[in-house]
């Protein structure tokens, strides 16, 4: 009996802080300052890979940013999704900002998982994470909803342990948008790629290839697109925002 209130509790009451262990808080104070305490800022990796949209991250990935994030995705401490969420949102807001788009309806397009990977997981890290940013963002008075619509088409391989040139080629062509896909985002407002984690940018330089494609198919520039900066210019026609990426990508100042 003591033992299965104890589950329970661990349930209601996590039992540890996915930061820095600290006992019975989601995220310590602390921990969730180095996540949330700057503002977040643009981030670019090197090589950045073409076709790369415009990016913001809420914090490097490194120290309690990092243990939180593999918290949440590998060990299944899913109540790390609302503040991980609040951060993420907070990178949605600086790419809107910075684009001209702040008061415009936002449709937040996850980075799918591998398929094996979700069954592994028993979640979508990405997809959590951006259902818990988009009711952020709506309880700050941004309309947002999450819209699901890029899928695998291709397996591949595990990204760990693959460099920046073999990951673009891993990625090459694995995502699609489901049918019906790139008329829902045409209808809705701004599309803003999310993830959890941006390393080398070859997931999101994929996945805004694939929206580009599906919008093409349709034969239509819609309102997702439109606005977001020049729509001929293969950088900033899609924005992505994360909530950690690599320390470097935060480092680079471009003119």
């Amino acid at each position: 009996m003591r033992g299965w209130w104890q589950d329970l509790t661990d349930l209601v009451l996590p039992a540890e802080c996915g930061g820095c262990g600290r006992p019975r808080t989601v995220l310590c104070p602390e921990c969730r300052a180095s996540l949330m305490g700057a503002a977040p800022r643009r981030v670019r990796p090197v090589p950045e890979p073409p076709g790369l949209p415009v990016a913001h991250a809420a914090a490097p990935y490194e120290d309690e940013v990092r243990a939180a994030l593999l918290a949440h995705k590998e060990r299944g401490a899913l109540m790390l999704a609302g503040p991980l969420g609040v951060a993420l949102a907070g990178a949605v807001r600086a790419g809107l900002a910075s684009g001209g788009g702040s008061g415009a309806p936002v449709l937040l397009v996850p980075v799918p998982s591998a398929r094996r990977a979700v069954r592994a997981r028993g979640h979508d890290p990405a997809r959590r994470i951006a259902l818990a940013a988009a009711g952020e963002l709506r309880r700050a008075g941004t309309s947002a909803r999450v819209l699901a619509v890029l899928r695998q088409r291709r397996a591949v391989a595990d990204q760990s342990g693959l460099n920046s040139r073999q990951r673009l080629d891993n990625l090459a062509g694995a995502l699609e948008v489901a049918a019906g896909g790139a008329r829902l985002l045409a209808e809705g407002g701004r599309a803003v790629l999310v993830d959890d984690l941006m390393t080398t940018g070859a997931s999101l330089a994929e996945a805004a290839r694939a929206l580009r494609a599906a919008f093409a198919e349709v034969g239509d520039r819609p309102q997702a697109i439109a606005g977001m900066g020049d729509p001929n210019s293969t950088g900033s026609m899609i924005s992505a925002a994360v909530v950690a990426a690599s320390p470097a990508s935060f480092e680079i100042i471009r003119n």
